[in-house]
């Protein structure tokens, strides 16, 4: 099958900066992520390329030989000498530009398969989703919330080895302790070893003999907790941060989950967001437009007195600067935008309706009604 080529792949310019091709990458993967495309043969082939390009591109002299002379000049110079053998491959050797320690940081419920078991450690503990819903005042200064989870935690009796009190583990005697299995296969092509995680120890190396009876050897039990989560100021709907090493505990010692804590933004009844900046509709009278005013207007941290210039037209935005909310990555806030409405009251008494009769008559507003209407028809050529 003739390989595709790998600026193509990456979707990006033969002069692309280092900083774009891990960009394109990162894109690539993200998107065609075994996790999200579970049982997508098509995307994860999609995902190996992609892998593939970035392991010759990202190379100052491995990308010189591929825009010399092709695929022929890199040839056997990716990973594995025959390219990606499997996802797993990938996640070992690109985590790092996934900015943690495994490339599952940036995916719901993918983290155990990432995060490395020692043997004899026991079996890594699940990740825990938690959706936290945050009103726009929390979300502009930050916050901290205390919620309460259920989740696997250490038996305080046989302190998360999962032996009874006098006992200890014991080596598998399946796998003498390695916690894998060997299987040797032989064809016409030669001789095939297949290593699998033991089935008699999870891959773990050990057995309980004696297992505690108060986790039944599990070295865990559950447990209802309460957890603190710092949410930064900023965040937005569906943005999500994870908590290292606060979720299940694992089997008999092994590794806890991580806890993703994905953030609702509930709808504010008197502002819209717009990214760090807030909009507020203000409605005012006719009088107050035309004369002039200072009115108090609902903020974010409480009410502030707001200036009305004579004369303020409908639909004129006012800026209250750093009204807004603070920024996530970077220092200041953003601001609150305020238009200007003005209310036409829809039922009017005898004397109002006569007063605005002889105002319509006026010659200031006479003028300015027909000012404004040759402005519209100017606008259509007419």
């Amino acid at each position: 099958m003739t390989k595709r080529d790998y600026y193509e792949v990456l979707g990006i310019t033969r002069n692309a900066s280092k900083d774009e091709i891990k960009k394109a990458y990162r894109k690539l993967a993200m998107q065609y992520h075994p996790d999200r495309n579970p049982g997508n043969k098509e995307a994860e082939d999609k995902f190996k390329e992609a892998a593939e390009a970035y392991e010759i591109l990202s190379n100052d002299e491995k990308k010189n030989n591929y825009d010399r002379f092709g695929h022929e000049g890199v040839r056997g110079s990716t990973f594995g000498s025959e390219g990606f053998s499997s996802v797993n491959d990938i996640f070992s050797h690109f985590s790092d530009i996934f900015g943690g320690s495994s490339i599952f940081d940036d995916f719901f419920g993918g983290s155990q398969r990432g995060r490395s078991r020692r043997r004899g450690s026991g079996t890594p503990g699940a990740d825990l989703r938690v959706s936290l819903k945050l009103t726009l005042e929390e979300i502009a200064a930050g916050t901290s919330k205390k919620i309460k989870i259920k989740k696997y935690v250490q038996c305080s009796v046989c302190n998360g080895t999962g032996a009874q009190a006098g006992t200890s583990l014991k080596t598998c005697p399946v796998c003498n302790g390695s916690g894998e299995v060997k299987s040797v296969s032989r064809s016409v092509f030669g001789q095939f070893v297949n290593i699998t995680a033991c089935n008699n120890c999870n891959g773990e190396g050990q057995v309980v003999d004696s297992p505690c009876k108060n986790c039944m050897g599990d070295g865990r039990v559950q447990d209802e907790v309460t957890i603190k989560i710092d949410v930064p100021a900023g965040v937005q709907d569906g943005n999500y941060m994870s908590m290292k090493g606060e979720a299940n505990s694992g089997k008999r010692g092994g590794p806890p989950g991580d806890i993703i804590v994905v953030f609702q933004e509930i709808k504010h009844p008197n502002f819209i967001r717009e990214n760090d900046d807030i909009i507020y509709n203000l409605f005012i009278t006719f009088t107050e437009a035309a004369l002039g005013s200072e009115v108090e207007v609902p903020t974010l941290t409480g009410k502030a007195m707001l200036k009305i210039d004579a004369g303020t037209q409908p639909g004129k935005l006012l800026k209250m600067k750093g009204k807004g909310i603070r920024h996530l990555n970077y220092s200041g806030s953003g601001d609150q935008i305020v238009r200007v409405n003005v209310a036409i009251p829809q039922k009017l008494s005898s004397k109002e309706k006569e007063l605005l009769k002889q105002l319509s008559e006026m010659p200031n507003i006479k003028s300015s009604s027909e000012t404004e209407e040759k402005k519209f028809f100017s606008r259509f050529g007419l």
